[in-house]
């Protein structure tokens, strides 16, 4: 899920720059650039991976 946020912002900053937008600074491509790189970490440190269900197992008697 976090992937799917990084590329959405790195499509954002792309085009900000394609199209040389002046923005504030915190919509500038290179500070969307750093967002994304994180979101980027943060999904390969296995943080937005998704829910996991734990499975119930039933004890034998």
């Amino acid at each position: 899920m976090l992937a799917i946020a990084a590329a959405v912002v790195f499509a954002v900053a792309f085009i900000i720059n394609a199209t040389e937008t002046s923005t504030d600074i915190v919509f500038a491509p290179g500070s969307l650039q750093l967002v994304g790189l994180v979101l980027v970490a943060l999904h390969l440190a296995g943080l937005g991976s998704g829910w996991s269900v734990p499975s119930r197992r039933r004890r034998r008697r």
